[in-house]
Order: structure tokens, then sequence, then C-alpha cells
């Protein structure tokens, strides 16, 4: 394993935090020096990681992740002062780390900072008495900061992703829905296989539809609420002392004094030789946020009929009966777990229970679908 040797930080900032001891040796029992080492690892793990996604990134998100891969090497000579020096022989990183760090280096997307948010909040700092309360203060800090970077990419991705996800949980839970549905009928396979392309040609016709619709609305509806240049040509006509240009700032959410003195800026401005002067000189952009409503459709589109086409892969190649609906499940099960823990990921919450939930949802109206159409089945017999 690669060793990078740290500077040792300015004694004036060790001494005024000093990590207590637990025994008479200054260099630690051999407990404590291994969890030592095992921080000084991941420490450096974390600054590559770090380093890693700045390598991919330009300007201010750039300086952010050399910032935090700084803060990382305070920790890593903090560890090194208890060690007394590099240890001959250190552990490997935890595997977690380790996989952030192949992330980081061969993709470096949004994925990565989602799981460095959650590592940087399972931080052992504040509990472990070797560590200074600066340390612990910084983790908490890290946290934050890797979930506001996080939090951009989120937003790049909310529009479009939102349609990706959900049209492949629909499609799948839909189509296994309407397939276990029309299989339990007792119908012929070939029937079982029509009915899940119809459902998965109807649906995702429906789902692209619905999505385009979506989306345009809401940045029209968006566009609609944002300020206008509308009276901006006849701000120097305006009487300087009778005039409600004040009220304009105040329908914006601006209290009274202060729209009057915004009123009286640009009035000013207004009467300036060769200064343009507008009411609103800024407008929203709410393209990163919503997202494209052709984007949106087509991926609600392709991924919805890629989750559909899940539960009928049995039948498409020939099964039937028990078989084709036990591997239809199976399919469908790994999906549904699979879209579930990226959710959990990008969002940052637990990804295993986002999965299971994902999974008992699916599953649950499988199952409804399925004991209506045994009731049905019956009822023709």
């Amino acid at each position: 394993m690669r060793r990078i040797a740290a500077a040792k930080p300015p004694e004036d900032t060790l001494s005024t935090s000093p990590a207590p001891a637990r025994s008479n040796d200054p260099m630690g029992t051999p407990a404590e020096r291994r969890r030592w080492m095992r921080y000084l690892v991941s420490e450096r793990a974390e600054a590559a990681v770090y380093r890693s996604l700045a390598s991919r990134r330009e300007g201010e998100e750039r300086e952010i992740l050399l910032s935090l891969a700084e803060a990382e090497q305070r920790h890593e000579a903090h560890w090194l002062q208890l060690l007394g020096g590099e240890p001959a022989r250190l552990p490997r990183a935890p595997a977690r780390t380790r996989m952030l760090g192949f992330l980081a280096r061969n993709f470096g997307s949004i994925f990565v900072l989602a799981l460095a948010q959650n590592a940087e909040a399972r931080s052992p700092y504040s509990s472990d008495p070797s560590a200074t309360l600066a340390m612990a203060a910084d983790e908490r800090i890290h946290h934050e900061v890797v979930r506001g970077l996080a939090a951009r990419g989120r937003r790049r991705l909310s529009g479009t992703f939102r349609a990706a996800v959900f049209g492949a949980n629909d499609g799948l839970v839909s189509n296994l829905a309407l397939v276990m549905g029309v299989g339990a009928t007792g119908i012929a396979p070939q029937f079982v296989l029509f009915s899940g392309i119809a459902g998965l040609l109807a649906g995702a016709l429906s789902m692209g539809a619905g999505e385009f619709v979506s989306v345009r609305s809401q940045r029209e509806l968006l566009d609609a609420t944002e300020p206008s240049g509308f009276a901006d040509d006849i701000l120097p006509d305006l009487d300087l002392d009778a005039n409600e240009l004040a009220l304009v700032y105040r329908t914006r959410g601006a209290d009274p004094d202060e729209a009057l003195r915004r009123a009286q800026e640009v009035l000013a401005a207004a009467r300036t030789p060769g200064i343009d002067a507008v009411i609103s000189s800024t407008r929203g952009d709410h393209a990163e946020v919503v997202g494209s409503a052709w984007g949106a459709a087509s991926s609600s589109f392709i991924f919805f009929a890629s989750g559909a086409i899940i539960p009928v892969l049995p039948w498409l190649f020939g099964l039937t009966g028990l078989p084709a609906v036990l591997l239809a499940l199976a399919l469908v099960g790994i999906a549904l777990l699979a879209t579930g823990a990226t959710v959990g990921v990008l969002s940052g919450g637990p990804p295993l229970r986002r999965a299971l939930r994902q999974l008992a949802i699916g599953f649950g109206a499988a199952a409804v679908t399925y004991v209506l159409g045994l009731l049905f089945g019956v009822s023709m017999v």
C-alpha cells in the first residue's frame, strides 16, 4: 500500500487540544494503536477520494473538495503524532472506503458524494477520547459540506432522474401485477405474453406523455411567477413624488421601508445618463431544478419499458405455468431491490430500507392482482 507522509502540524495546534491517553504508555495500548492506525489509513483514503473527485471538477467545487482533502490530512497528522511517527505496517483501509476510492477514480459521479456523505455521518470521533473535539466537529462540518455538494448534483439530476427511477419502478410493478393477474386466470400463455407487451407499450406511452406535460407545465408555471421587464422602459417618465413603484417590491415580499429604498434607487438610476435601469435585475433559472420536458419524457418512456419487459421475459422465452411465475418474481424482485437501493444512496438514506420498501410495494401489488385473477378464473369455470 502506498503511504503518504504527512507534515507534522504546528506545535501550538497540538498543544491546544491534546489527545487524552488511557494508559501510562504515551504511545497507547496495543488496542489503541491498532485503532489509531485504522483511523490513519481511513483519513488517507478519504483524502484520496476527495482529491480524485476534485480532479474531475473545476472552479468552486474543485476548491471545496481540495480543502476537504487538506482537512483530512490535518487529522492524519494527529494520528501520526499519537503513533510516534509512521508505523512499520498499516492495515488496509475499510472496504467501503476502498470502494469509494475506486468509484471516485473511475466515475466521479453523484453516487460517490452521496456515499461519502453517509461515511462522514458515521465518524467515530465524537465518542473516541483519543480524537480531539475539533476533529469531531470537523467531521460534522464535512458531512454538511459533502451534503451540499451532493445536493447540487441531485438538483441537476432531479427532473430526468426522477422520471427514470419512477418510470422503471412503475414498469416493474404495473406489468408484474398485470401478468400475475392475467396468468392466474388460467388462460393460454400466449395471451399472458400479449397482455404483457400491450401493458408495456400502453404504460410507456402514457408515462412519457405524462412526464412531458408535467415538466413543461411546471416550467411554464415557474416562468410565469418570475418578474418581467414589462415596465422597464417607462421608468424615466414616472413622477418622482407620486408613483407606485414601491408597491411592486412590496408585492414581492419586501417590507415598506425596503420597498421604498429600492424604488428610489431604481428611479435614481433611471435618471442617470448611460445607465439602463430595470425594475428586476435578476431572473431565476428553473431549468437546472425542473429539468428538460423532452428529457423527462424520453427517459420515462425508456425506463418504463425497460422495467416492464422484465416480468414478461419468462413467457417471451417460452416458459409457462409456475416456473414462469417464479422466474418473473425473482427477476422483478432483484430489479426492485436495485432501484430502491439506488434511490436510497442518492437521497442519502439507508439503501437497504429503501430497497426492501420497494420490494414490499411491488410484491404486494402483484399479490393483490394474482388473487383477483384466481377469483376470476374460478368464477369463469
